[in-house]
Formats: structure tokens, C-alpha cells, sequence
């Protein structure tokens, strides 16, 4: 079903628009989500200095035991998600997630730095359905011009998960670590009632009954109807396309540095305690929620008002991201608490504004039904530079702090560049392929990119 784009854009302003809606789900999942994640985070200096006392060199395994389950998660998940529906797929990821992060709370001082792992590690196994349900989504309920603006909206969720752990865990955990077991049991509740909702509200647009005609038609506007035929990620992973969105998926690992490490260098280089982080953190993810949508409206203005090719619109808006976050190289060069906090806000905005625009590579060029898989084979890659970085990161920082933060704030500037020559080199024209994995014809292309 295609539509000129003219008269699909004079649809979209007279349908009820339910499909925002949907959206609105994804963007609480993914804020409780993120919200979970972080608050090792938040928390690591104090659990570190006043509860278990761990070496830089064993955090790192902490997070390394998660994003070796969350690149493993990612390869499997996407595959289930595509497999058994979005539906059932995003019900059973929320729900390990949530488990794993209320078993958190039962590790105790005997079991160290190894049962915080194992906890980790359940956790990264249901955290990587979330981007790969979300994508595929996206796809289904939203048509190409505005994929990365509804991917922007749905992924500032992450920032706003971000926001609050540093905002809540302060008021329930002191200083001196008392009642940190708290901290892990906040989002459970939230959790069980999202999954009460989605399984109630979410259907595909194509049998959903509040969709309307006219809404539908626009949704499916500028896609091709698809056969309920699967595609195995193995007839994925093979392709250029599968590889170049691994590459834009590789700073997913200054994502994780910010995360899981920012908290730490800002007590290194400014002394900074659980209290003392909260305001530094809540401007920097503040900043990435901005800098989230701007990156997905940013693109969808190139290809809506611009008339811009996909292609063109992704690619400049990656661009730009890569230059406004250059400047966080010089993060660990200044003694000024706020500038060091600015730089990384910077780059945490750029990286989300990316991020909004590599999500929806996938979308932009594979069929639907194939979106979840490419999603989650290039999670996995993201997740493995992460470990890899993790593993150097955690023993450079034992020997000395301030070299390693340095290493880690100028690869943290840089790779977003060396990433998109990369994939301009293995995608130069972002070819559409159909539910077969064929190339679409040029004039198919040439519509779907008017």
C-alpha cells in the first residue's frame, strides 16, 4: 500500500493518531529500563568505598558479566521478538529484567563482587529485548519519515531513566551506603503494571481496532505489505546493510562508559560523593534527553520539509553528531567541575541524537519482519566493544586513573566519526531490501525517498 507523499502528509494531520500512544508505552519501558541500569552507576562509588569494597578491576567484571549477557541477550532476543510477535517478545523481556533487578538487593558482603555479576548478568539477558522490541515497534506502527523522530522520543526515555536514579536513589540511600538495598527494589511495581498494559493495549495497526483507515494507510504510506513468512537472522547476518548498522552501533560503548563509569571519574577528578553526583548527572542526561529528540527531529525535517533522501538526511544528521561531540576529549584537561560536566552533557546529547539516527538504519532498510534481528545482531556488537572496553578500562584505571580516563574520554570523542566513514564505505546509497532480501528497484526506492 503507498500513498503520494503529499496526500499521506494531508492524512497524518486528519487521523487519530493512536499510534502515538503506542509510543508512550515505549518510551515508559525504556525509561524504566534505563532507570535500572544506572543505578550501578549512581551507586558504584559508595558500594565500592563503603560497602563491598571493590577494585576498579572488579567493577569493570560487573559490568562486563552485563554486557556479556546483554550482547548474547541481544543476538537471542531479537530473534525470539521477531519469532513470537512484539507483544509476547517486549512481555517476557520486561519481565526477566525486572527479577534480576530485584535480586540485586539479596546480595550480601560474602558473596562480593561475584553475586553482583550474576544478578548483572540476569539483568543484561532481559534489558536486551528492549531496543529490538522498540525498533520493531517503530517499524510497525510508524511510516519511514518519521521513524527517527518517534525513535528519538522513545529513546529519550532512556536519559529520563538516567535522570532519575541519580534524583530518587539519593533521598532513600546515604552517603554512607545505608539502605542501598532499596535502591534495586524501586521499578519492580512499575514494571508488573507496564506488562498488565502493554499485553491489554498492544495489537499490530493492521488489527488493532482504535486504528482507524485513514491512520493506517498513513502508517503503512511509504512500506510494502509483508507476508507472515519469518526471517531467520542467519539470512541477515551475511549482508552489508547487517554490518553497517553493527558499525553505527559500536559507540554504544561510550554510552556504557558514561553510564557505568561517569559517576566514577567525576568522584576521581572532583571528589564527588552519592549526594554530591546527583545534580552533575541529572544536567548530563538532561542533556542527552534534549539532544535524543533533536537528533530524530533533525532528520525527519532533512527528509519531510527538505525533501531530502533518506540516505542523505540519516547520514548528514550523523555527521553533526559526530562534530558536536568532538569537544568531550578535552574532559579530563580541566579542574572546573561544571565545564568537565558540560563537555560530557555535550556528548551524551550527541551520542543520543546518533543514536535516534543509527536505530533507524535498520528500519530504513530491511523489511519489518527482519527489523528485530538486525537490531539485536547489532546490539550484540555494540555490547562486545563495550566488554572489551570495560576489561582495558577497569585494569588501566587500577594502575593509573588519570592516563586511563584520558584514553577513554579522546576514543569517547573521536569514534563517532571514524564509525560513519565506515558506514558510508559498506552502505553508500541505503538501498531498501524486501521481504525476500532482495533490493527493491530504483523506482520503488526513489518513491519511498521523495
Amino acid at each position: 500500500m503507498s500513498l503520494e507523499p503529499r496526500v499521506a502528509d494531508t492524512l497524518a494531520e486528519k487521523v487519530r493518531p493512536f499510534r502515538w500512544r503506542i509510543l508512550a508505552l515505549l518510551f515508559i519501558a525504556t525509561t524504566i529500563n534505563y532507570m535500572d541500569r544506572s543505578i550501578i552507576g549512581v551507586l558504584g562509588p559508595t558500594l565500592r568505598d563503603y560497602i563491598f569494597h571493590w577494585s576498579n578491576t572488579q567493577y569493570s567484571y560487573i559490568n562486563i558479566s552485563f554486557m556479556i549477557a546483554y550482547a548474547v541477550g541481544m543476538l537471542i532476543m531479537g530473534g525470539i521478538i521477531d519469532r513470537v510477535g512484539t507483544r509476547a517478545g517486549y512481555a517476557i523481556s520486561i519481565g526477566i529484567w525486572s527479577f534480576f533487578s530485584l535480586m540485586h538487593a539479596f546480595v550480601n558482603r560474602t558473596m562480593g563482587w561475584i553475586g553482583f555479576a550474576v544478578a548483572r548478568f540476569g539483568l543484561g539477558i532481559g534489558e536486551s529485548g528492549n531496543f529490538p522490541a522498540c525498533i520493531k515497534t517503530v517499524a510497525e506502527w510508524f511510516p519511514k519519515k518519521e521513524r527517527a523522530l518517534a525513535t528519538g522520543i522513545f529513546n529519550a526515555g532512556s536519559n529520563v531513566g538516567a535522570v532519575l536514579a541519580p534524583l530518587v536513589i539519593p533521598l532513600i540511600v546515604s552517603n554512607t551506603g545505608r539502605h542501598w538495598q532499596y535502591a534495586f527494589c524501586v521499578t519492580f511495581v512499575f514494571s508488573m503494571i507496564w506488562v498488565i498494559i502493554w499485553l491489554t493495549t498492544y495489537r499490530k495497526p493492521e488489527k488493532h481496532r482504535k486504528v482507524s483507515k485513514q491512520e493506517l494507510s498513513y502508517i503503512l504510506s511509504d512500506s510494502e505489505a509483508e507476508s507472515d513468512e519469518r526471517i531467520s537472522w542467519w539470512r541477515v547476518l551475511p549482508l552489508r546493510e547487517t554490518w553497517a548498522f553493527a558499525v553505527a552501533k559500536l559507540p554504544d560503548a561510550v554510552w556504557w562508559f558514561y553510564l557505568f563509569w561517569g559517576g566514577f571519574f567525576l568522584n576521581h577528578q572532583f571528589g564527588l560523593e552519592l549526594k554530591g553526583l546527583a545534580l552533575p548527572l541529572i544536567i548530563i542526561y538532561l542533556m542527552a534527553d534534549l539532544g535524543s529528540i533533536f537528533g530524530g527531529w533533525l532528520s525527519s525535517f532533512f527528509i519531510k520539509k527538505k525533501h531530502w533522501p533518506i540516505n542523505r538526511a540519516r547520514k548528514t544528521a550523523m555527521l553533526i553528531c559526530g562534530i558536536i561531540i568532538l569537544p568531550v576529549v578535552f574532559a579530563t584537561q580541566t579542574h572546573n567541575e561544571w565545564l568537565a560536566v558540560f563537555l560530557i552533557g555535550l556528548a551524551a546529547g550527541g551520542h543520543q541524537a546518533w543514536s535516534a539516527n543509527a536505530f533507524t538504519l535498520a528500519s530504513d532498510v530491511f523489511p519489518k519482519k527482519a527489523t528485530a534481528s538486525v537490531v539485536g545482531i547489532g546490539g550484540m556488537i555494540g555490547a562486545l566493544a563495550s566488554v572489551a572496553a570495560n576489561f582495558g578500562l577497569g585494569h588501566v584505571l587500577d594502575q593509573s586513573e588519570k592516563s586511563g580516563y584520558f584514553v577513554a574520554f579522546l576514543v569517547a570523542g573521536s569514534l563517532y566519526l571514524v564509525a560513519l566513514f565506515f558506514i558510508h564505505l559498506i552502505m553508500p546509497h541505503m538501498t531498501p531490501r524486501d521481504e525476500q532480501l532482495q533490493y527493491v528497484s530504483s523506482a520503488k526506492t526513489e518513491k519511498t525517498d521523495s
